[in-house]
Formats: C-alpha cells, sequence, structure tokens
C-alpha cells in the first residue's frame, strides 16, 4: 500500500490562505517519480496521496503504472485542478480526489501513502500510519518521522525523500 500525502490539511470544510496547516508547494515531476519508484509503485497497488494538491502523484502512478488511486486535499481549489489533470491524462477510470481533511480519511486499502507535509503533521499522523496493513509503504517528500527510522533515504534534485514499511504488529 502507498500513501503520499503532500498538502493542506484543516478542521474547517473549507480551505483559505489563512487556515492550512501545510500550504501547497507543488512537488517537482523529478521527486514525483523519484518517490514512485522509491515505493515500488506497481499495478496492483492501491495509492492514497494525503494532501493530494493538484493531484500530480495520483495521477503519474495511474499513466506510469496503471495504479489505482485516491487523493485528499482540504482545498477544492486543488481538487479542481486535480480532477482536470486527470481528465488530460485520461486516467479518470483509475482516480478519484476527494475534498476533506487527510485525518478522516479511510485508509484500510491502501498499499503505498504519499506525503509532502511538515514534521508536525507527519507526527500527528504517524499513529495512523502504523495502524495500516503490515508491509504497506510510506513514502514522504522532505520530512521525516523523528524516531521512526525510514527503510531507505534518497536525494533527488536537491530534495530527500523518505521510505517507510508499517512493521507487523
Amino acid at each position: 500500500m502507498i500513501v503520499f500525502f503532500a498538502a493542506a490539511l484543516v478542521q474547517s470544510p473549507k480551505a483559505t490562505a489563512q487556515n492550512l496547516d501545510v500550504p501547497y508547494v507543488p512537488t517537482s515531476q523529478e521527486v514525483v517519480d523519484a518517490m514512485l519508484k522509491l515505493g515500488k509503485v506497481k499495478k496492483d497497488d492501491v495509492l492514497y496521496d494525503l494532501g493530494c494538491g493538484d493531484g500530480r502523484i495520483v495521477v503519474t502512478a495511474a499513466k506510469q503504472y496503471g495504479t489505482k488511486g485516491t487523493g485528499v486535499d482540504i482545498d477544492p481549489q486543488r481538487i479542481e485542478e486535480a480532477n482536470a489533470n486527470a481528465r488530460e491524462a485520461d486516467v479518470t477510470d483509475k482516480v478519484r480526489f476527494v475534498e476533506g481533511n487527510l485525518f478522516d480519511m479511510d485508509l484500510s486499502e491502501a498499499t503505498v501513502v504519499t506525503l509532502y507535509l511538515l514534521p508536525s503533521v507527519n507526527l500527528k499522523l504517524r499513529p495512523k500510519l502504523l495502524q495500516l496493513k503490515p508491509g504497506t509503504r510510506i513514502v514522504s517528500h522532505a520530512f521525516d518521522m523523528d524516531d521512526w527510522k525510514p527503510d531507505q533515504t534518497v536525494q533527488v534534485g536537491g530534495s530527500t525523500i523518505f521510505l517507510w514499511t508499517v512493521p507487523q504488529r
């Protein structure tokens, strides 16, 4: 399972610049490609991108690997962009985008989760991530999980990418 977290999270239903816990900062395509490679994404995976922004991780996974994926973002403008990007890439049969709070998402189907959040948000998410099925892969752009040591760390285009695997309980 792969899940990517990349964008905003707030408690209110509509996003504004003032209430986003994580600002929207697009991930470069070079880093997106490296995240999917590091997460060993394949056709059979179910990818969740938390804070999906314009959907580029989910869309790329669907286009390049045939992966089914879901992106979640609190900002309705980002969800509109993500849906437009999915239509343009002709992957609407493989992806969906949900306007909502990433903490409220049911991730039980995920085999891969992707993130581009802030350290404090990663730490708040860690307990939820550790409850996912053992073997689920978590890939984070730029930020780690404090004392949960990554299985692998790579440098790409000036960015750091981290990989964790949910352990057996």
